[in-house]
């Protein structure tokens, strides 16, 4: 979705992944460990490839992996229209939302699709899923040094959530080298935010724990690179197994 703080958005859309490519990533899993949780983001926009994620989520929930759609979320930037259809096609999954700012200037700064999806008819969207779905929503907030991570950005963050019921994950941003204009938040202002999301609104903050950085394999660092050739420079590649080998 070319978020600019995200090195896998660098390397451009490739194509869709159809439904049995979706599943096949659970039939590996499943080789190594009993998978009980699945969650749809990363390089991705699931809410983008709609139909194909309806299916792969409808055959993980029944024979023979048989899911609890209670342990299936779907992570996504805002697409209203989809949104707006999860419940109806998909009731009992958990909803997380890549919100990344407590305002529509500051989105649409850092995250180009933001444009396409106003924040006042993002928040309506979810309303109305959360009335439907009776579930709480996911909130997933990168923090930015000097962006989105002032305690002004906090407060206006609480007040946009305070009447929902939500589970706010903090997010360190994980360097990308020279492709980055962000710097990460330092860990006491991150913990100022939450406190401030805790305290004064009383919603439930997590901070995301880290791993993966000594490997540049942590969120928003998973990108395919050419090793004597700059960071942002990607390999073509033909299938998943290129990445995993």
């Amino acid at each position: 979705m070319g978020c600019n703080f995200c090195a896998t958005g660098s390397m451009g859309f490739k194509n869709n992944l159809s439904s049995g490519e979706i599943v096949e990533q659970l039939v590996h899993a499943s080789t190594f460990s009993q998978i009980r949780n699945v969650v749809f983001m990363g390089m991705g926009e699931p809410l983008n490839n709609y139909s194909a994620v309806v299916e792969a989520v409808r055959i993980m929930t029944g024979l023979p992996f048989q899911l609890s759609s209670k342990r299936i979320t779907i992570s996504t930037v805002g697409i209203i229209h989809a949104i707006n259809k999860l419940h109806d096609d998909l009731p009992g999954l958990n909803l997380a939302v890549s919100l990344h700012a407590p305002a529509q200037d500051i989105r649409c700064q850092i995250m180009p699709a933001a444009r396409a999806f106003p924040l006042g008819k993002l928040m309506d969207s979810l309303q109305v899923y959360q009335r439907k779905s009776l579930q709480k929503i996911f909130i997933e907030y990168i923090m930015l040094d000097g962006v989105n991570d002032e305690e002004h950005h906090a407060h206006l963050l609480g007040k946009l959530l305070e009447t929902f019921q939500v589970v706010v994950n903090l997010i360190p941003f994980n360097s990308i080298g020279t492709l980055s204009q962000f710097k990460p938040t330092s860990e006491q202002k991150v913990s100022n935010f939450q406190k401030i999301l805790r305290g004064t609104y009383n919603i439930r903050t997590t901070v995301r724990k880290q791993m993966g950085r000594d490997i540049s394999g942590a969120c928003g660092q998973l990108l395919v690179n050419i090793s004597d050739k700059p960071l942002g420079t990607a390999v073509p590649l033909t299938d998943i197994e290129d990445i995993v080998i």
